[in-house]
């Protein structure tokens, strides 16, 4: 088995390489520069520094979202496209269970809530437990002080992301609520990890009809109106 895995649910881009043994080459890009820019380059070095071609690939995982929106189509129509050139397989993984996976070696016994911005005092957002299983599904949540309330009478939860700042005033200092000082960002490394998996149980997407998991209809701005002369 050998995957590319691609993900571009916010600015910048992640790739990486995995194969049977793990992880074999890997680059995180996060600037405000578009995705697209980069993305082509770090794929193909990524694959010839793990010592292997694009037509060696035995699948394309992308990270579905939720997320940017402009993010999203440029990775899906990249991977659509090797899919197409190199006749191979596609692999869908969720943006914030993929996220979850980074974390859960360090939080034992703790639920996870990986959030993406998603403007003024929404996020994208789902709670997954250790074994990175869904706790509650990926939605778009607007954040109040009574956000997750349940979920943190009963459970230490930690949250993170770049979504996760708007949380800290609302209720960061409840008992049960966990922010992490690191960072954390989507990554192609455990989009990758679970690409693995769904590679194994033949878990793969109708290339020809798949579309990114945006989760709402993109909303674009009003065009102003001229602006009136007054006589």
């Amino acid at each position: 088995m050998l995957l590319l895995s691609i993900d571009t649910s916010i600015r910048g881009c992640s790739v990486a390489v995995h194969n049977d043994t793990g992880l074999l080459a890997a680059y995180d890009l996060f600037t405000d520069k578009s995705s697209s820019a980069m993305l082509t380059t770090l794929m193909r070095d990524s694959v010839t520094h793990a010592g292997f071609a694009l037509s060696d690939i035995d699948a394309i995982v992308v990270a579905k979202g939720p997320g940017s929106y402009t993010g999203l189509r440029v990775g899906v129509s990249t991977a659509k496209g090797l899919c197409y050139a190199l006749d191979k397989p596609l692999i869908a993984i969720n943006t914030l269970q993929a996220m979850a996976l980074q974390l859960a070696p360090f939080y034992p016994g703790h639920l996870f809530c990986p959030m993406i911005d998603a403007r003024r005092m929404e996020v994208y957002a789902a709670v997954l437990d250790e074994n990175n299983a869904f706790v509650q599904e990926t939605q778009a949540v607007i954040l109040t002080e009574n956000s997750f309330e349940n979920l943190l009478a009963t459970n230490k939860v930690v949250f993170f992301g770049d979504g996760a700042a708007k949380c800290k005033p609302l209720f960061g200092q409840h008992a049960n609520a966990v922010f992490p000082e690191i960072d954390i960002k989507p990554s192609a490394k455990t989009v990758g990890q679970l690409g693995a998996l769904a590679f194994a149980n033949g878990q793969f997407e109708d290339v020809a009809t798949f579309e990114p998991y945006y989760l709402k209809d993109f909303m674009s701005p009003a065009p102003r109106k001229a602006s009136t002369l007054v006589q």
